[in-house]
């Protein structure tokens, strides 16, 4: 019998309707406004490392083109063997997208450009890294409300518990009872009575009172990472890179940890997305280490208060005052 010490679960929304001829899905609801609240805080902080208004915006209007056409690509080449033409794999609205690959057509249309208009790439980057952070924490909220990015049968204390609707793929639900077929002729299914792993041969091979929610760990793990690139590396000017690298690392070991409770397709025993953080999160800690061995205070800094928003000095006392 299994032990009830699940604590969380929602009733699953797939779309909000309007009327009987418009529906639109929450996921991309919020993939917008976690873009346009790392825009604004971008636009806040950028001038701390000289970055101009004028810029920014340019920045995010690339970033919107080239995340875009990154998620799905990366997405498309992760799951090449689901499509059976390339029409089909332009079909974005019906769903299919990687963050990580709509974080690398982002840095992939921009280096070029900024590096033309006269910046180092760690100036442009470092203020984008806690307003990433931050754009993921708020996206992540519509893939909670569709139930995406579920993964293995669990009871620990966040398991995800069905309570009615329709899961997001590659489930499909029928009377409340949601099944997805996987990788190697293994079978998930979800119901409200719990989550159960099945082997090729219908044997049970994992089951819990409901299932990982990996987008949940993801949000929290982003929101952390919000709250210490901004109210803790960002308080004092710091070496250019320093955000940039930290964010890397972090959002880098949080997928391998975060994917490795995912059902998605794994190629050589990791997702496509855990390969990808593999590589980043590497690249950013031999380069922390290499910034902690050969420290150098006349490399460019950013970060630290506001140009502007200084608090302005205390006045001398007068000699009539101290008397």
């Amino acid at each position: 019998m299994l032990p009830l010490v699940a604590s969380i679960g929602w009733p699953v929304l797939d779309r909000f309707r309007i009327g009987d001829a418009f529906a639109i899905s929450p996921h991309g609801i919020f993939i917008a406004i976690g873009f346009m609240t790392g825009a604004w805080l971008l636009g806040r902080i950028a001038p701390r490392w000289g970055v101009s208004q004028d810029d920014v915006q340019g920045v995010v209007f690339w970033s919107l083109i080239g995340s875009i056409l990154g998620a799905r690509l990366f997405y498309v080449i992760g799951h090449f063997s689901e499509y059976d033409s390339f029409v089909d794999m332009l079909k974005i609205w019906e769903g299919g997208i990687s963050l990580l690959g709509g974080i690398a057509g982002g840095v992939i249309v921009n280096a070029p450009r900024v590096l033309r208009a006269g910046y180092r790439f760690f100036q442009v980057a470092d203020p984008v890294a806690p307003s990433l952070a931050l754009g993921i924490a708020v996206g992540r909220l519509g893939d909670l409300i569709i139930a995406d990015h579920l993964g293995k049968p669990t009871s620990w204390l966040l398991a995800w518990q069905y309570k009615g609707g329709t899961i997001a793929p590659p489930f499909s639900c029928q009377d409340e009872l949601c099944q997805a077929s996987l990788q190697g002729g293994h079978l998930e299914t979800i119901a409200r009575g719990g989550a159960r792993l099945l082997d090729e041969a219908g044997r049970v091979i994992a089951q819990g009172v409901g299932v990982h929610q990996t987008a949940l760990y993801d949000m929290m793990s982003a929101a952390v990472l919000f709250a210490l690139l901004y109210f803790v590396i960002m308080r004092k000017p710091r070496r250019e890179g320093m955000l940039t690298l930290t964010f890397g690392l972090w959002y880098g070991v949080s997928r391998i940890v975060e994917d490795s409770l995912r059902i998605d397709k794994r190629i050589f025993g990791f997702t496509g997305s855990q390969w990808t953080a593999l590589t980043v999160a590497t690249i950013c800690a031999a380069l922390l280490i290499w910034f902690a061995l050969r420290p150098d205070s006349d490399a460019p800094s950013g970060g630290g208060p506001l140009v502007g928003d200084e608090p302005e000095p205390e006045p001398e006392p007068t000699p009539e005052a101290a008397t």
